[in-house]
């Protein structure tokens, strides 16, 4: 005999709504941790792609150096982490995690209104100086945001590195001189920089 009580429907849930502020609150959170992830995905690239370094007289039978170790500059790795010191892949990399930090953080935050006196460039990644030193700023504002730094170092981080930045950056003969000057009307060209000189050897 089959069973003919009635089943009760259960009641859908009720929806579940975050405040504008905590929506803000998470992108931000979001933003950062997507450009900690790909910092640290280029991080292990490097790791991945460097070669094993062959033992050297100065290293004991056991792999462990001796007492006269070699200075840090002749240690294997990358030279140097200013983006512009990089190439190919490594470069192309690095420029999608700053700018992911650039177009969900600092734009966000601190890009102000366009005018003749405060120029931007949408295009800003195509302008070397630009790259450079939102890539100083991003590296700084790694440093200084993360718990080691202590409770200045956001702080620290306004005053000493985005001020200075922003100065230069949206300076009306900065990168982005020849940009734009107006949301409405966008406008993108790299000046020209002076070309090097070639000194001849002397006869």
């Amino acid at each position: 005999m089959s069973d003919t009580t009635p089943v009760t429907p259960v009641p859908a849930p009720e929806p579940f709504r975050v405040s504008d502020g905590d929506l803000d609150d998470l992108a931000s959170t979001l933003a950062k941790t997507v450009a900690e992830v790909r910092q640290h995905g280029v991080i292990l690239d490097r790791l991945g792609s460097e070669p094993a370094p062959a033992p050297t007289a100065g290293q004991q039978g056991d792999g462990a150096p001796e007492a006269e170790a070699d200075s840090p500059e002749q240690a294997d790795g990358p030279a140097s982490v200013f983006i512009l010191a990089l190439g190919g892949e490594e470069y192309a990399l690095e420029l999608a995690a700053l700018g992911d930090w650039v177009n969900y953080l600092f734009l966000p935050v601190y890009g102000r209104e366009i005018s003749t006196t405060r120029p931007w460039c949408a295009q800003w990644h195509e302008h070397p100086e630009a790259v450079a030193r939102l890539h100083a700023l991003w590296l700084a504002w790694q440093q200084l945001t993360d718990t080691e730094a202590g409770l200045s170092g956001p702080s620290t981080w306004h005053r000493d590195h985005l001020d200075q930045a922003l100065v230069h950056l949206r300076a009306p003969d900065g990168p982005f001189a020849a940009c734009t000057t107006s949301p409405n009307r966008p406008n993108h060209r790299v000046l020209s920089t002076p070309a090097p000189e070639h000194t001849e050897a002397a006869a």
